[in-house]
């Protein structure tokens, strides 16, 4: 039988017929029209589960004239366009497309930055960019870091986050804790800090689309410009004089100069930057919440710290520090029968995928013992998340240390407020009983 809402089949069922001792039900209620939301609207913003999962019962393939874009929620639909060629990651164009007038004279080398970033390339140049850090970002790789790691996550909650006191976890350990990390890696002297993660946050203004007026924008794509002189010359430096991080091991790999060009390395190396902090903080922040959120899988974590690793997967499915990533249709191609056309936009909404029923049982329920890292998360395959490892671990060491020496930890009163975002899910603050 077809649903005249949805148009999926279902078996049809017949109700039982009355008896003498009771009396015939009454007629269902006909669903609710589902009726279009935009997805920046501050109460969607706050909460958007609730809309997507209508929106993934409704249409996983729905065209939005409010968004000018597919909006793809389905788990099935969704692991289709990240595995299809016709689906686009290249979206340097529609990024500065978005610029004011009076800006784009200073656009020109920013995002000739931006293309060299390995996210919005597509094969064979994406796979040419991205192996030259496969090594390096394997977890591996990243193990080597995991007693820093822990090290810099005690000290920090030692000096930040003091038993029976009143903090922001976001200030006080998420924000700075993965910043402190990946800069160590990457080689960034502490001094250079500030300013480093300044140009930072200014480039994930302009990325993310949070730059909107025309000094925004100048502010943002100046910052970029710095931050790629800045690594430019760091390279230069460890060149000359080597050291245990993550540029000197890259370059002792012999490939830069060869398959990838020196100038395409210091822009992958803006990216890095960028991504090193902002979905690591995220992350963190989500797992804890989840955690405070939900006592009894708390109780459950604190009981087996070994559960740590699955809640944070967990916080990844069930609330992950992403809810979407945008593609561009290459070519015409046909999905889930709705016939997308070249050059539309594709909203792959992994927040409303990661709640799929027909892919996970009882989605929208908390569970660190659900055993799965199949969440889309992290991303599929030749786009997946190469720093994931790095996030897991850092996230892991934070939520290991608060589960077992922070009994008291609890969230403290207020509404919650998220930054808005199409794309991130980001706490502003997460105010909390030490």
């Amino acid at each position: 039988m077809v649903c005249p809402v949805t148009g999926r089949t279902g078996p049809a069922s017949a109700p039982p017929a009355p008896t003498a001792r009771t009396s015939p039900a009454a007629p269902a209620a006909p669903a609710a029209p589902f009726s279009e939301r935009y997805l920046l609207d501050p109460a969607v913003n706050a909460d958007p589960y609730g809309y997507l999962n209508s929106l993934r019962d409704h249409d996983p393939v729905y065209w939005s004239a409010m968004h000018r874009a597919w909006l793809v929620t389905g788990h099935a639909q969704l692991m289709h366009c990240l595995r299809a060629p016709a689906v686009s990651a290249e979206r340097v164009r529609p990024l500065m497309d978005a610029v004011p007038e009076g800006a784009r004279e200073d656009a020109e080398r920013a995002f000739g930055i931006l293309s060299r970033w390995m996210v919005f390339n597509d094969a064979p140049q994406h796979r040419r960019l991205r192996q030259v850090f496969q090594e390096q970002f394997a977890a591996r790789s990243i193990g080597r870091y995991r007693a820093f790691v822990e090290r810099a996550t005690r000290a920090m909650l030692t000096r930040r986050a003091v038993p029976g006191r009143s903090g922001d976890l976001v200030a006080d350990i998420a924000r700075p804790l993965p910043a402190l990390v990946f800069a160590r890696w990457l080689g960034v002297p502490q001094a250079h800090g500030p300013s480093f993660w300044y140009w930072n946050a200014r480039v994930g203004d302009l990325v993310l689309g949070a730059a909107q007026e025309e000094r925004e924008y100048r502010t943002s794509l100046q910052s970029l410009v710095n931050l790629d002189d800045y690594l430019a010359d760091l390279v230069k430096q460890r060149r000359a004089d080597p050291k245990d991080d993550l540029i000197s091991a890259v370059l002792a790999g012999g490939q830069i100069g060869k398959s990838v060009s020196e100038e395409e390395f210091v822009g992958m190396l803006t990216q890095m930057a960028f991504a090193g902090g902002e979905t690591t903080s995220n992350l963190i922040v989500n797992a804890v919440l989840a955690l405070l959120e939900h006592p009894e899988q708390l109780a459950a974590v604190r009981e087996d710290p070994a559960l740590v690793p699955m809640a944070v997967e967990e916080a990844m499915r069930f609330d992950g520090p992403s809810k979407m990533s945008i593609r561009t249709a290459a070519r015409d191609f046909d999905l889930d029968g709705r016939p997308v056309r070249a050059e539309d936009r594709l909203f792959l909404v992994t927040a409303a995928a990661n709640r799929d029923p027909a892919r996970f049982q009882d989605p929208d329920a908390f569970d660190v013992r659900r055993g799965s890292a199949s969440h889309l998360g992290f991303g599929f395959g030749a786009h997946f998340c190469i720093g994931a490892a790095f996030a897991r671990l850092v996230a892991g060491a934070v939520v290991d240390v608060l589960v077992r020496e922070y009994p008291g930890l609890e969230l403290l009163g207020g509404q919650h407020t998220w930054q808005p975002s199409l794309l991130n899910r980001a706490l502003t603050a997460l105010p909390v009983r030490y």
